[in-house]
C-alpha cells in the first residue's frame, strides 16, 4: 500500500534500506564499524562505577562483560521488534552515561543490590512513558531535557578529572595528580583529538579506541599496568550470565533519582528514533512513525529492566550510530543482528572485561574527560535550539544554581533528614526536579 500524504517518507540515498538483507560480507563489515563506534562507550560506565565503588577485579570484569552481553540482547530486541517492543530500525543500545551519577550515589549507600534493584523497579517508568510520550513532551520540554543533559555532563566531568589524576587509589597513596598520571591522561586526550581529525573515516570512527591504545602503551612502559592482580584472580574461561547474582535492594531516594533519569531518557530516545527514521528514509509522521517511536521507547525501558536482571546498568539508544548509518548508507536492521551477536559473544568471554579492568585510571580518564565534555556540549546544543527568552532564562538560572550548588557544596545538606538528603544530594536530581517544576510554574515554552 502506498504511503498516505501525511506518512510520506523523506528521499534518502541508501545502499541498503531497512528491510534489505545485505550480503554476509557487507553486513559483517557494516556491523564491525558500528562496534568500533560503541565498544568503548559501552564498557566505560561499568569501569567508572567499579572504580568509584572500589570493586575488586573479578567483579569489575564481570560487570564489563555483562554490559556487553546486555547491550547485545537490547540491540537485537530493538532491531527485531518483538510484538510491540522495539523500533524495528537499525537501533544500537548500550550502557547509558546518564545514570552514572545516581548509580554511584546508590552504590555508596547500598552497593550493587541497591543499584540493580533501582534499575529494575524504576524501568517501568520509561515503559509507561512510551505509551504517552506525546503528552509528557509538554512537561519535559527541550529546555528541561537540555538542562538535565548539561547537568549530567558537568557532574561527570568531576569523575573524569579524578580518573585523570590517578583515581581514588592515587588519593589514598599520595600520588594523585603526579606528572605520570597527568602525562598519560594528556596523551590519551591528544591522541583521541588527533585521530578524530583524520580524513580517513575508519580512523576517525576508531579515534577513542586508538587513543586508549596509545595511552595503554605509555602506561605499560612507565610500569603503571599492574598484572599481578590478573595472575592471582581466578577468572573462568566463559562468563555464564546469572540473573540477580548480587541480589536486589530498594531505597526511595535512589528510586526517585533513577526514575527522573528514565523520564529524560524516554524523551531522548524518542528524538534518537526520529533521527534514525529520517536517516533511514522512513516516515516522520503518521501511525507507522508513532508505532516505531512508541515501540523503541518501550524497548528502551524493557531492555534496561532486562539489563538489571543480568547484573548490568540501564541501557539507552546510542545516537552516534545514526551518523554511521548516514555515513555508510546502510540502514538495514538485519545488520543489527550481527552487531548484537558480536556484543553477546564478547560478553561471554571474561578475558575481554579483564583487559579493560586493569586499565590504569589516567588512561580511562583521558578519554572519558572528552566524552563527558561532549555530553555537556550536547545539553548546550539542545538548550540553544530553543528561544531563550526571559522566562527560559529564569528556568535555567534556578535549575543550574540548585543542581550545581549541591554538587559543588554537598555540605549544604548536612542538617537535612537522611531521606531528603538522599534525594537531593545528586545535582542531576536536584537540578532536574527544579527544571521540571520551575518550567511548569513559569510556563516557559
Amino acid at each position: 500500500m502506498a504511503a498516505t500524504s501525511n506518512e510520506k517518507a523523506p528521499q534518502i540515498d541508501l545502499i541498503y534500506k531497512i528491510e534489505d538483507k545485505p550480503s554476509f560480507k557487507d553486513a559483517l563489515f557494516a556491523a564491525f564499524q558500528h562496534l568500533l563506534a560503541i565498544f568503548v562507550a559501552i564498557i566505560t560506565p561499568p569501569l567508572i562505577i567499579a572504580g568509584a565503588l572500589d570493586l575488586d577485579l573479578e567483579t569489575t570484569s564481570f560487570l564489563v562483560s555483562m554490559a556487553l552481553f546486555a547491550s547485545g540482547i537490547s540491540t537485537f530486541i530493538q532491531c527485531r521488534r518483538l510484538g510491540p517492543v522495539g523500533a524495528g530500525l537499525l537501533c544500537v543500545q548500550g550502557t547509558s552515561f546518564s545514570f552514572i551519577g545516581p548509580i554511584i550515589s546508590a552504590g555508596l549507600v547500598g552497593g550493587l543490590p541497591l543499584i540493580f534493584g533501582c534499575t529494575i523497579v524504576a524501568a517501568p517508568i520509561e515503559m509507561i512513558v512510551s505509551r504517552s510520550f506525546r503528552y509528557l513532551k509538554r512537561i519535559i520540554t527541550p529546555l528541561v531535557s537540555g538542562t538535565v543533559v548539561l547537568l549530567i555532563g558537568l557532574s561527570l566531568i568531576k569523575v573524569g578529572i579524578i580518573a585523570c589524576g590517578g583515581g581514588h587509589a592515587a588519593m589514598d597513596n599520595g600520588t594523585f595528580g603526579s606528572w605520570q598520571n597527568l602525562s598519560i591522561a594528556a596523551l590519551v586526550l591528544i591522541g583521541v583529538l588527533f585521530f578524530n581529525r583524520s580524513g580517513n573515516k575508519y580512523i576517525r570512527m576508531s579515534s577513542i579506541v586508538l587513543g586508549l591504545i596509545v595511552g595503554y602503551i605509555l602506561a605499560f612502559i612507565l610500569g603503571r599496568v599492574d598484572l599481578s592482580a590478573v595472575q592471582t584472580t581466578d577468572i573462568a574461561l566463559w562468563n555464564i550470565p546469572v540473573p540477580f547474582k548480587y541480589g536486589l535492594d530498594l531505597n526511595i531516594s535512589s528510586l526517585i533519582a533513577f526514575g527522573l533519569i528514565y523520564l529524560i531518557t524516554a524523551i531522548e530516545a524518542s528524538g534518537d528514533i526520529t533521527a534514525n527514521s529520517m536517516i533511514s528514509g522512513e516516515p516522520l509522521e503518521g501511525e507507522k512513525y508513532v508505532k516505531r517511536v512508541s515501540g523503541g521507547v518501550l524497548a528502551d525501558g524493557f531492555n534496561s529492566l532486562l539489563a538489571g536482571v543480568f547484573n548490568s546498568f540501564p541501557n539507552s539508544i546510542f545516537a552516534q550510530n545514526n551518523g554511521l548509518i548516514q555515513l555508510t548508507g546502510v540502514a538495514s536492521r538485519h545488520v543489527g543482528y550481527y552487531i548484537a551477536a558480536m556484543l553477546i559473544i564478547l560478553g561471554l568471554f571474561p578475558g575481554i572485561g579483564l583487559i579493560f579492568s586493569v586499565m590504569p585510571d589516567p588512561v580511562l580518564g583521558g578519554a572519558t574527560l572528552l566524552m563527558f565534555g561532549t555530553v555537556a556540549a550536547a545539553g548546550i546544543r539542545i538548550i540553544a535550539s530553543q528561544e531563550i527568552d526571559r522566562k527560559a532564562t529564569m528556568v535555567l538560572a534556578i535549575s543550574l544554581s540548585l543542581g550545581l550548588g549541591v554538587e559543588l557544596m554537598p555540605d549544604i545538606l548536612t542538617n537535612v533528614s537522611p531521606d531528603l538528603k538522599g534525594i537531593f544530594s545528586s545535582g542531576i536530581t536536584t537540578g532536574g526536579l527544579a527544571a521540571i517544576i520551575s518550567n511548569a510554574v513559569i510556563r516557559s515554552k
